[in-house]
């Protein structure tokens, strides 16, 4: 099957706007949440991680008359700016053909492209939340000026109208495992023959409900976020957009893609359905999804108790690990067993936990490592929990390996993990 190439890519992040905002801010390791600016959130801890206002996009607020909440503007950024990098122009009949063109993050799609066919382009895209933002502003007299009702769910189809995506256009949101589906779901469209080209990620956006509700659970770490770290206390959202635009090895070669960042090697699911929110403790489907995954790509693990021998190497791996109590640890005795001494890059000490982005921004972040072939340092988190054996460098060091294993988990037991490889010479 033809290999799924990465050839483009876009972010809005707490980090600024961009991937290159982004990429600095992963060197940089500094960080800290934010009270979110409503005077509505009365709870106890109103902090996140959030998209600084002069990054806010200026829109449009308005899609063929609908309203658009927060993360379809985020999402609708992101992928404004992933569609510029892979140098593809927008569709005849889109929302962003014609003379003029339309401005994304970084730079202007506008001419069209007669040879990328509409019906073999696809969207997949994830959110938590989606613009559950506009919901709440109607439950509070907020309406948004059209007066007009919206749904709640609609990112892949504004981003599909946007570029005039005629293939599968969906919107997947099975909780914070979400953008990682749909990345699976989008190279799966790719290697079944079904599209050449679909624009994958995910958004979340601020959303009063979902804090109160992680809030009301004592899930929310009243300081910042910090997996793996002895004094966690719970995770802490962010907000924003990853999107990657993901595409057939022969569709790039045939149109002469400029860049290629890496590929998606492999991809494995498994739902151990045990709690409506809480890990299986014994971890045995997230490891299950790993090693399907491993395999799939042919990356090895290392040695070790559980390891598997395999072509290449693994690199490192970027962990769902939230700062809950039991997520963290169920995953790095999974981790210290199945890939000993692999170093990990925590995203979410970054930015915080993204929700249904989470998985398209630390897809985001391995990518940019296998691309630049540099590891940044982590996030200092504090002392490490004994019971988290797993390695957290916090200097930048060269990557080594050929791969980077990403994971993402979910409410209900819905695990998935991903395996990034480095673009073929």
């Amino acid at each position: 099957m033809d290999d799924v190439l990465v050839t483009g890519l876009g972010a809005l992040s707490p980090l600024g706007t961009g991937v290159d905002a982004f990429w600095r801010g992963m060197h940089a390791a500094d960080t800290a949440p934010v009270r979110v600016p409503d005077p509505l959130a009365q709870m106890d801890h109103p902090l996140m991680y959030l998209v600084p206002e002069a990054d806010l996009p200026d829109g449009p607020e308005e899609q063929d008359g609908l309203p658009l909440g927060r993360g379809s503007q985020f999402a609708l950024a992101a992928a404004r700016e992933a569609v510029a990098d892979a140098g593809l122009a927008a569709l005849p009949g889109s929302d962003a053909s014609g003379t003029t063109g339309t401005t994304g993050t970084s730079g202007t799609t506008g001419a069209t492209d007669a040879g990328l066919d509409p019906r073999r382009v696809a969207v997949a895209l994830s959110t938590g939340m989606g613009d559950t933002d506009l919901h709440e502003g109607w439950w509070t007299g907020e309406a948004p000026a059209s007066g007009r009702w919206a749904p709640a769910f609609p990112l892949a189809s504004v981003v599909g109208g946007w570029f005039g995506a005629q293939g599968v256009n969906t919107c997947v949101s099975n909780a914070c495992a979400a953008s990682g589906y749909a990345l699976s779901m989008a190279a799966d469209l790719i290697r079944s023959g079904e599209a050449d080209v679909v624009i994958a990620g995910g958004a979340e956006a601020y959303s009063r409900v979902a804090l109160a509700c992680f809030n009301r659970l004592g899930a929310i770490d009243p300081e910042r976020c910090r997996p793996f770290a002895a004094e966690r206390r719970g995770t802490l959202f962010g907000e924003g957009a990853a999107v990657l635009v993901l595409e057939s090895a022969s569709h790039a070669r045939a149109r002469g893609a400029r860049t290629v960042y890496g590929r998606l090697a492999g991809a494995g699911w498994s739902c151990d359905a045990y709690h409506p929110t809480a890990p299986e403790p014994s971890g045995e489907q997230i490891e299950r999804a790993m090693r399907v995954a491993l395999r799939e790509a042919g990356a090895g693990t290392g040695s070790g108790p559980g390891a598997e021998s395999g072509s290449g190497g693994l690199g490192f791996v970027i962990p769902h690990g939230t700062g809950t109590a039991l997520n963290d640890v169920v995953e790095s005795q999974v981790l210290d067993a199945l890939t000993p001494r692999t170093p990990l890059y925590s995203v979410k000490a970054l930015i915080g936990h993204t929700g249904g982005a989470a998985g398209a921004f630390a897809a985001l972040a391995a990518t940019l490592v296998l691309h630049h072939k540099t590891l940044p340092p982590n996030v200092p988190v504090g002392t490490p929990d004994p019971e988290c054996a797993v390695p957290l460098p916090s200097g930048s060091a060269p990557m080594t390996g050929a791969y980077g294993l990403v994971n993402a988990y979910a409410f209900g037991g819905n695990n998935i993990s991903l395996v990034f490889g480095e673009a073929a010479a």
